[in-house]
């Protein structure tokens, strides 16, 4: 007993010595009202850099910390506005940040052993960040929200281009597409039904929800974490599997269902309000041979209706896509960078390689025939009819024929004028103090002129 209590102590005090060193090497490198930015943070930030396979480049922790002094100044006026995020739209973008960093190391394996935890963990630790991350965005959203511009502003900064300095603009495609996507048959489906509701059994049986569900689910962005969902509201998931949820009471598992994802069944772990914590465990039907020919001849017909019938693409793509995308705008792809809102009008250079191979031999107004595609990544495939609405070679910068990219470009530019004059106040009556190892930083003098003793 005494040996036993001494090890323990022993661990303990080790445990004490870790933490104490990595306060120790810890440190707050800014302060913004009540708020403080530790060298942990940007280091970490700094790491996903490297990783990314960038240089080492220690500058780079200026700009890092730079985003991270704005952020937490809208984050602290959000707070006086009572501006808020639903918790829905924090796992949604968790998930989105877990994927990505999961597609950038290779694997779930090789991000745990970077992070040296779990990804369950890093999420965790992650989730203040991400959610103070979405409030300082609406922050701004607001900010901004009654910035708009005239068409004479437009021309003015149209005309603060010099004639040589007028961007280059690609050859830009105006493409319409028709996605089709195989459909089972029931006598096709039932074996998929058949297995989860085997596993379903399983589970009303005594066996580990969790196990099963990190061993057999095939939804990638939550069978690593036994299936688990995190919480949702009404909006955030499929109609069937909203249903389900908030139909049952904690702890209760529903039958299997089917989604346009594939078949599930889940289990409610907790309900708050409007809010639900649930896990799930689900099989995607996997395409046959069969439905590929039957989806092939569908596909002619529609091209028949197209180029003989005279049926318009719009209302084909209306009546018989199953991209819900573009279903119902003309079955027109669309495209968007950081500097423009989404457009019909796509640089070829920005289309998916498969388009473009079918669109560049087409003229003007042409229809293709039928194209087999692959997404593995989405797990579709089908059958595409594509529409070459219009082409525009490639051009210097007018304002006959790129208005909207003008006007997006002085748009953008009138908001960033008024966000700077809003940071401006605020940092006049903002308590600030950034620590003096970054006092060389270019992107932090404004900072430091502006601190507040």
């Amino acid at each position: 007993m005494k040996k036993s209590l001494y090890i323990a102590a022993a661990f303990l005090c080790l445990f004490m010595n870790v933490q104490a060193q990595k306060q120790a090497i810890d440190k707050v490198v800014a302060v913004v009202g009540s708020n403080i930015i530790l060298l942990s943070e940007l280091n970490q930030q700094y790491g996903f850099y490297l990783n990314q396979g960038n240089p080492a480049n220690e500058r780079i922790k200026c700009v890092y910390l730079q985003q991270m002094l704005i952020q937490k100044l809208l984050k602290q006026q959000a707070e006086i506005d009572s501006i808020v995020v639903q918790e829905n739209q924090v796992d949604d973008e968790l998930d989105k940040r877990m994927r990505y960093q999961i597609q950038r190391m290779g694997g779930q394996e090789q991000l745990e052993q970077f992070l040296r935890k779990s990804v369950l963990q890093y999420k965790d630790e992650m989730r203040p960040d991400v959610k103070e991350g979405l409030i300082a965005n609406k922050m701004q959203s607001k900010i901004t929200e009654n910035v708009s511009v005239t068409p004479l502003e437009v021309k003015k900064y149209f005309e603060t281009y010099q004639k040589d300095s007028l961007p280059d603009i690609s050859t830009e495609v105006e493409v319409g597409e028709i996605a089709l996507y195989p459909k089972l048959s029931k006598a096709e489906k039932q074996k998929y039904y058949d297995k989860l509701e085997a596993m379903r059994l399983r589970v009303k049986s005594g066996e580990d929800f969790g196990f099963l569900a990190k061993s057999y689910s095939e939804d990638p962005g939550s069978a690593s974490e036994g299936g688990d969902l995190g919480f949702f509201d009404r909006t955030a998931m499929f109609k069937e599997f909203t249903q389900w949820a908030f139909k049952l009471k904690t702890g209760e598992i529903s039958p299997v269902f089917e989604t346009d994802a594939g078949y599930h069944f889940l289990q409610v772990i907790e309900r708050r309000g409007e809010q639900v914590h649930a896990r799930h465990i689900l099989v995607r039907p996997q395409t046959t041979p069969e439905s590929l020919s039957r989806l092939k001849l569908k596909a002619d017909s529609i091209y028949n209706d197209i180029t003989v019938k005279k049926m318009p693409f719009a209302f084909a793509a209306s009546t018989y896509s199953d991209n819900k995308e573009t279903q119902y705008n003309g079955g027109m792809m669309l495209y968007a960078d950081n500097v423009t809102a989404r457009t019909t009008f796509i640089p070829v250079e920005k289309l998916d390689p498969s388009v473009f191979v079918v669109i560049d031999t087409m003229k003007i107004g042409g229809i293709s025939k039928p194209v087999a595609f692959s997404t593995p990544e989405q797990a579709k495939e089908g059958y595409k009819i594509f529409f070459l609405k219009s082409k525009i070679p490639p051009h210097k910068g007018n304002l006959a024929q790129d208005y909207p990219k003008f006007k997006e470009r002085a748009q953008k530019e009138k908001e960033d004028r008024v966000v700077s004059e809003w940071f401006e106040k605020r940092k006049e009556t903002t308590y600030i103090k950034v620590d003096e190892e970054f006092a060389t930083c270019n992107e932090l003098k404004l900072w430091f002129k502006n601190e507040k003793k």
